[in-house]
């Protein structure tokens, strides 16, 4: 049995020149969302990504709402920091703005302009690696004026495919059945499994659960079951993920074997 678990959130902060101006001018009125500075240090990003042979970054619209809605806060507040008094951490801003993710990393600043944003957070190692990661695939920007500087969110997120328990069994069941098995079609057995350890009566020859939340691979230790040719049937069967935390997007499976 294997249960694997993954997820990050790599936060960063970056006060670059314009910070002491913030501290010496009150907030004059109102912060102001910036979306067209946004989209600027969006197309950057990517500018800087197709630089360094790393995949686009797709525009998530509730990664923005997460850094959107953090960014107002950043500018109420005056001091920068990832997380303020009262406020959800990251994980959970994003998944309350509605987004699915396996992977979450945050970069913030505080500056004068966008260009002098993108550049701080290249030159520095940290968030660097945030905007540069192979591993995330899309991001939500912020930017909001407030106080004579300008304030920047990034979150950046490896998107997850939000699926049904029956979408999760049947996208398991068809790789299984490309291997040559046969799927039960009463799949009771298999979710008791996944979701307490309940062993069917049947005697399956093998048993397996994991969490993930790639969907479009089998995990190496039922391929190496699947390799010994002993088997000839499978039962999948879906359940809620456990013990995660924070609001990444895991699917929890159980195979059982005959």
């Amino acid at each position: 049995m294997r249960i694997s678990r993954h997820g990050l959130a790599l936060c960063l902060a970056l006060a670059l020149p314009g910070w002491a101006l913030l501290a010496q001018t009150p907030p004059d009125g109102k912060p102001q969302a910036l979306p067209d500075k946004a989209e600027q240090l969006f197309a950057l990003a990517n500018q800087a990504r197709a630089a360094e042979g790393a995949g686009p970054l797709r525009w998530d619209p509730a990664l923005a709402a997460a850094a959107l809605k953090h960014c107002l806060r950043m500018a109420t507040e005056g001091p920068i920091s990832h997380r303020y008094e009262g406020e959800a951490d990251l994980t959970a801003r994003a998944g309350q703005a509605g987004a699915h993710f396996s992977l979450i990393e945050e970069n913030i600043a505080v500056g004068s302009h966008v260009a002098t944003i993108h550049q701080g957070w290249l030159d520095s190692p940290g968030h660097r690696a945030n905007l540069l990661n192979p591993d995330v695939d899309s991001v939500g920007v912020a930017v909001v004026a407030g106080g004579g500087v300008i304030f920047a969110v990034a979150d950046y997120g490896r998107a997850v495919q939000v699926l049904t328990q029956t979408q999760v069994e049947a996208a398991f069941g068809g790789m299984l059945r490309a291997k040559g098995l046969l799927i039960v079609k009463d799949g009771a057995a298999a979710r008791a499994y996944c979701a307490n350890g309940t062993k069917d009566i049947s005697q399956p020859g093998y048993l397996v659960r994991w969490q993930n939340p790639d969907v479009t691979r089998l995990p190496q230790e039922l391929l190496d079951q699947l390799a010994t040719g002993r088997y000839r049937k499978a039962a999948v069967g879906s359940c809620p993920p456990q013990n995660v935390e924070g609001s990444f997007t895991i699917y929890r499976v159980g195979v059982l074997l005959y």
